[in-house]
């Protein structure tokens, strides 16, 4: 990661957002020898207005400090959303670096109390999905949410987590750009570092999705999965900030089926 992104992260971007765009898409029409499916590099330069040798220079690093103008129509031809269009601006060299967090990541007492309070899943992530801290419901609901879990880890080596979710390859997908989102600028993170490494070498699709360079924010939604118990469940998720660390919390319509399940299997969790 750190040779990728801290040498031509920009660069890089560039170049893998541009070859995820059809030449359909950007309205071009189809013919010639093209060897990639995506744009070539002078169809971009001319959609975005710049000279073909300025993006060259872009993307081979030369030129770090584009102006906002500039990647504004570059974010426009690359079809990128306003999540995306933000990381591409923060990319830039004229962009102060948030500074380090030098402590652990710490999980207050009053949220331990919090979570032993609650009838619900919940538990306690930090930047890297590492789980911090959970209570039984979490437990119950999946056995990866145990602390000292990494839920990017479970999500992509581990095989029951795979069959936990009804659509492993949306949820791969969303952790995997969540994850480039959050470490933003803070490349030389050890915990960031170790964790990239890590699944770069053990899961293909890691690799897969790590090149598509998607950056998405993960925050609230709905789950899908099912349990080897209580089977189909479908919870809201909402992510609460707390300090330096996240509360996750997984909750089902009121008097829905998916209600029912969870009382059941906080019954069944409770019995010896």
């Amino acid at each position: 990661m750190k040779d990728e992104e801290a040498g031509n992260r920009l660069g890089s971007y560039l170049r893998a957002r541009r070859e995820l765009v059809t030449p359909a898409q950007a309205g071009i029409l189809p013919g010639g020898n093209r060897r990639v499916p995506g744009l070539r590099r002078e169809e971009v330069a001319l959609l975005a207005g710049i000279s073909p040798d300025y993006y060259l220079r872009l993307e081979r690093g030369r030129d770090k400090n584009p102006s906002q103008q500039v990647l504004t129509s570059l974010a426009r031809v690359l079809r990128l959303d306003e999540v995306e269009r933000a990381y591409l601006l923060g990319l830039t060299a004229a962009r102060p670096r948030a500074p380090r967090r030098k402590r652990p990541e710490h999980v207050p007492a009053r949220v331990h109390q919090l979570l032993a309070h609650l009838q619900i899943p919940a538990f306690v992530e930090g930047r890297a999905f590492d789980v911090l801290a959970s209570n039984p419901m979490a437990v119950a609901f999946s056995p990866r949410l145990r602390p000292g879990e990494n839920r990017l880890r479970s999500l992509l080596l581990d095989p029951e987590e795979r069959a936990f979710h009804q659509d492993w390859a949306r949820a791969t997908a969303g952790f995997v750009a969540a994850l480039r989102a959050t470490i933003g600028d803070d490349t030389d993170n050890p915990r960031f570092v170790e964790l990239v490494g890590e699944l770069a070498l053990s899961s293909p699709r890691f690799r897969t999705l790590w090149a598509r360079h998607d950056v998405r924010d993960l925050e609230g939604g709905t789950a899908a999965v099912h349990h080897p118990v209580v089977g189909e469940l479908r919870l809201h998720r909402d992510k609460l900030p707390v300090e330096d660390v996240l509360l996750v919390v997984y909750y089902p319509d009121k008097d829905s089926d998916s209600d029912e399940k969870l009382r059941l299997l906080a019954t069944l969790s409770q019995t010896p």
